[in-house]
């Protein structure tokens, strides 16, 4: 089959390329390997998650959430307002297509992109003059190796495959990482009556909700030095030193941090309460496993029933792109840095990898409508990043 703009993934970055698209009458067709939209969400998220952030810095490209949608968007309504979307601006992913490889003919000037069907189990291929890979930073849970951990008879499982604490009330469970994931599922399993631990390695910045949308609130009209300097300050007002509960700050603000790194602060429901009155257990490091025996780096020793990882997500978009060396790395990560990231050489565009959230995403959407427009009609592109 033969398309003009082929997209893969029909997440939020998807679905926000194609509705742009659509609103600009380009033909386009969304891939997606799960049995409907938005699966990270549906699928692979606790049911306690809501949005980090005020609902006015997540809506998508030219529909904003309902008015009497609360400030933090909760799971569900978050994915209504994904559904809602997607129905308004006509998008209709083929679902259950596993995307098997991706290649560019430099003879044609196209894409040629393998796909399986996963309900029939027949191989489709299609050609196109613009690829965008919509897939994502999200592809798939990373698990870390830790010396002893395939001893570990108890229960081990990635934070995108938890859903709430119920089954582990009155359990020993450890959660690795101390990032918006691992402190709300720390937080979650305390609240089932589960005896939590956090491993807790790196420094982070912790802010509560309000703070943080105080925060992005002021970026409108502050240098982001001064709005770092004032919500650290704000931080410490609220929590003072918590390195007593081992828990370190960053030397940069949180939004240096984001912006230079992608590494998103965290935003408290709650858990640093239950930290600082030693209810959740902070702990260092994992030294090694043995059964279910979990030896930490400064030597203490603790028995687990569950180990839940809270480590992040890996892309996938290098098992199946096999051409586009000039936008991606061997990782699936943009070579051009920020603002520059989404365009490569060939039709190819990638679509949610700028790590800055939905916010992020819909700035890609909306430039990569634009470019692929304006290529269409062979009008040379002014558009200037900011």
């Amino acid at each position: 089959m033969d398309e003009v703009v082929l997209i893969v993934g029909a997440g939020p970055s998807g679905l926000a390329t194609s509705a742009c698209l659509n609103l600009l009458s380009v033909p386009n067709l969304v891939l997606e390997r799960e049995d409907c939209s938005a699966s990270l969400w549906k699928k692979h998220s606790y049911d306690r998650l809501k949005l980090h952030l005020g609902k006015e810095f997540c809506e998508l490209p030219h529909m904003s959430f309902p008015s009497h949608a609360p400030n933090f968007v909760p799971k569900k309504g978050f994915v209504e307002y994904l559904d809602a979307y997607a129905e308004k601006f006509n998008v209709n992913p083929k679902y259950c297509r596993t995307v098997q490889s991706a290649a560019y003919d430099g003879v044609t000037g196209k894409w040629h992109v393998t796909v399986k069907n996963m309900v029939s189990d027949e191989i489709e291929e299609y050609m196109c003059k613009f690829l965008v890979a919509a897939t994502g930073e999200n592809g798939k849970g990373i698990i870390p190796k830790v010396a002893g951990l395939d001893s570990f008879d108890g229960e081990i499982l990635h934070s995108s495959e938890y859903k709430n604490g119920s089954s582990y009330t009155g359990k020993d469970v450890l959660v690795v990482g101390c990032g918006n994931s691992g402190m709300e599922v720390a937080y979650d399993l305390h609240d089932w009556g589960a005896r939590t631990s956090m491993v807790v390695r790196g420094p982070v910045h912790v802010f509560t909700k309000e703070v943080m949308y105080l925060g992005m609130s002021l970026l409108k009209f502050l240098p982001y030095t001064m709005v770092d300097s004032i919500m650290v300050m704000l931080s410490k007002c609220q929590h003072g030193d918590y390195s007593k509960h081992g828990i370190r700050t960053p030397t940069e603000g949180p939004f240096y941090l984001k912006w230079m790194e992608g590494r998103a602060p965290v935003i408290d429901v709650g858990t640093m309460e239950k930290i600082e009155n030693g209810e959740i257990k902070v702990v260092p490091a994992i030294s090694n496993i043995h059964g279910r025996t979990v030896t930490f780096q400064d030597g203490k020793v603790q028995h687990f029933d569950a180990i839940i990882f809270a480590t992040g997500y890996r892309s996938m978009v290098r098992t199946w792109l096999k051409d586009g060396e000039d936008l991606l790395d061997q990782n699936g990560v943009p070579k051009p840095s920020y603002p520059d990231h989404w365009k490569g050489k060939s039709g190819l565009y990638c679509a949610g990898f700028a790590r800055r959230g939905l916010l992020g995403i819909a700035q890609d959407a909306e430039k990569i409508a634009n470019d692929i427009s304006l290529a269409m009609n062979n009008v040379p592109n002014k558009f200037v990043s900011i």
